[in-house]
């Protein structure tokens, strides 16, 4: 754990083990949140062309915007099937079936 104390003009500094456990150099921004008891989390700001290649894996080959779609539906299609009841999943099965002939 780290203290850092408030100034009369509400300002701290974060301690040097914090920034450096973070990542912060001079400039970086970071937000604060506020939870409904009054703690306080502090995250870095990221800008969006840092996730960049964050998901890669060598030699995984990239997924194509269709792909990408075909596992969204198949996902979402799991996601209804499992809140249906007994029923309710044998009759979609039946449909699917018939769709598919």
């Amino acid at each position: 754990m780290a203290l850092a104390t408030i100034t009369a003009k509400g300002q701290m500094t974060l301690p040097k083990e914090v920034r450096e456990a973070m990542g912060l150099r001079p400039g970086d921004r970071v937000k604060i949140f506020v939870d409904r008891y009054g703690d306080a989390r502090i995250a870095r700001e990221v800008d969006v062309s840092e996730l960049s290649g964050i998901l890669h894996r060598p030699g995984m080959k990239a997924a194509t915007v269709e792909e990408m779609d075909e596992g969204i539906a198949e996902a979402v299609a799991e996601r209804d099937l499992s809140s249906l009841s007994p029923a309710g999943r044998r009759a979609a099965a039946r449909r699917q079936a018939h769709a598919a002939e």
